[in-house]
């Protein structure tokens, strides 16, 4: 279980993210047109999981559209923007925010992606959310890099996340 704040409020989470060197836990999420897509579907590509509460958020919002934005320049490599947002609501803001460069992902119906990757936060006004991280896998689905956001409203460390990828 990890300890992260809202405001300086204390929040406990299911877990801990995937260990870097572990396999990613695989997974089951809507995409913006209602497929079921699975850790599989992307074999062979490195990918950025940029996690977090909810998209109608500013710091949410501002990460899909950071993550967005540097995702042309990476090579063989894709960004997955996951909350437990719907799929309506994340297809609605990518068109509003032309967001074309990642892909937004929903753990709406079950929650599991959230629990198995240890992020659900379990304590708080969000209770049942995500808390705020970035896993980064490479071809093979191991962890290569990951980061739990201490504090919900803090953006991510883009920078370090992106520069596992070199």
């Amino acid at each position: 279980m990890a300890t992260i704040t809202l405001g300086g409020n204390e929040i406990s989470t299911s877990g801990s993210l995937p260990e870097v060197g572990s396999q990613a836990p695989d997974f089951q999420l809507l995409d913006s047109d209602l497929n079921t897509k699975t850790l599989n579907d992307f074999k062979g590509k490195r990918l950025v999981l940029n996690i977090f509460p909810s998209i109608d958020t500013d710091t949410c919002a501002t990460s899909v559209k950071n993550f967005n934005k540097r995702a042309t320049e990476l090579d063989n490599t894709a960004v997955l923007c996951i909350s437990r947002d719907t799929p309506f609501a994340q297809k609605r803001f990518a068109s509003d925010e032309d967001i074309e460069n990642v892909t937004n992902l929903s753990d709406v119906i079950t929650g599991e992606f959230g629990k198995n990757y240890g992020l659900e936060m379990t304590s708080g006004p969000l209770s049942g959310f995500h808390s705020r991280a970035v896993v980064v896998l490479d071809e093979e689905g191991k962890v290569i890099y990951n980061q739990q956001v201490g504090e919900i409203a803090d953006e991510p460390d883009y920078l370090s996340a992106l520069k596992s990828l070199l």
